[in-house]
């Protein structure tokens, strides 16, 4: 039977960020998509250019409790916990196509028309996806630790992959499995960080929490074998970008272990005209550097 994946006690939702800006608060909704509850973080004023928050594996809304509040009086905020993660239910199916169709379908049922996408690591395929899709409701593209080339890639990780897409067996996903593991989910906010003091271990401990409810392991496998269908899209993402040029802001962590500095090479040689911004941080730069991630966002996209 396929699990159910309740808004249940996971989460210390951040009624701390949620206090930084009193004017604007945090709230928490959950809107049922395509026969899936989806929960979201919502914050800033209804009028306000919409940034849309696309979190990465295998965190959720909760990878933007700091920077939510940062932005609330400039921008009509919506962050999403995608199926199978967070607050929200199991996938119908866990495939980034399908995950794609369910953010855009989210938007769609909000109202949303146009809209900034903020791509962290799993959003990257999901935000290119909506963007090739429905390429006139794009504002602007944020990336940050999201690659659309192969080059972007750690050699290490490509190897990690490499057998489980050839062939899926049980000893071709045991690998994978790892990343399943609390050991991994806290070594990829610590690894490349250069501010300890500032990690929360609430990200990992709340990150753990989800990949540990029963039956998730299976959805977050399958979401892994489907990521070479992202990989196969990337020529796709490429042209799209250079026939459009939509605006463009980089930030990026710079000791990132999965996605390399020749991610940030092969963005801006598609958009030249891309702002760029470089963290001595990790994959999860928002972590250790939000203020000066808020500040480079309100610089590029508040305007």
């Amino acid at each position: 039977m396929r699990p159910t994946l309740p808004a249940a006690a996971a989460l210390a939702l951040t009624a701390l960020s949620a206090a930084a800006d009193p004017a604007h608060p945090v709230t928490y909704h959950t809107l049922e998509v395509e026969g899936v509850p989806v929960f979201y973080r919502e914050a800033g004023p209804a009028e306000a250019p919409v940034l849309l928050l696309l979190h990465g594996f295998p965190s959720s809304s909760h990878m933007f409790r700091d920077l939510i509040p940062e932005l609330a009086d400039s921008f009509h905020i919506i962050a999403p916990d995608y199926p199978g993660f967070g607050q929200s239910g199991a996938p119908v199916r866990a495939d980034f196509g399908t995950l794609a169709q369910t953010m855009t379908a989210l938007t769609e049922g909000l109202g949303l028309t146009s809209y900034t996408l903020y791509m962290q690591d799993y959003g990257g395929p999901v935000g290119m996806r909506m963007a090739v899709q429905h390429p006139d409701r794009i504002n602007g593209l944020i990336f940050q630790n999201a690659t659309i080339h192969v080059e972007g890639w750690s050699p290490d990780v490509v190897a990690q992959f490499a057998p489980f897409w050839a062939e899926r067996t049980p000893e071709t996903e045991a690998p994978l499995r790892q990343f399943l593991t609390a050991e991994t989910t806290r070594w990829q906010y610590e690894h490349g960080s250069t501010r300890t003091d500032r990690l929360s271990p609430d990200a990992w401990l709340s990150d753990q929490a989800g990949l540990d409810r029963p039956g998730n392991d299976a959805i977050q496998l399958d979401y892994l074998w489907s990521y070479q269908d992202n990989v196969a899209s990337y020529p796709a993402w490429q042209d799209y970008l250079a026939a459009e040029r939509p605006r463009t802001l980089i930030v990026w962590g710079k000791n990132d272990p999965f996605f390399t500095m020749n991610a940030v090479t092969g963005l801006q040689n598609l958009l030249p005209n891309a702002e760029t911004r470089l963290y001595e941080a990790g994959h999860f730069a928002l972590e250790t550097h939000t203020p000066e991630i808020a500040a480079a966002i309100r610089d590029v996209m508040a305007h």
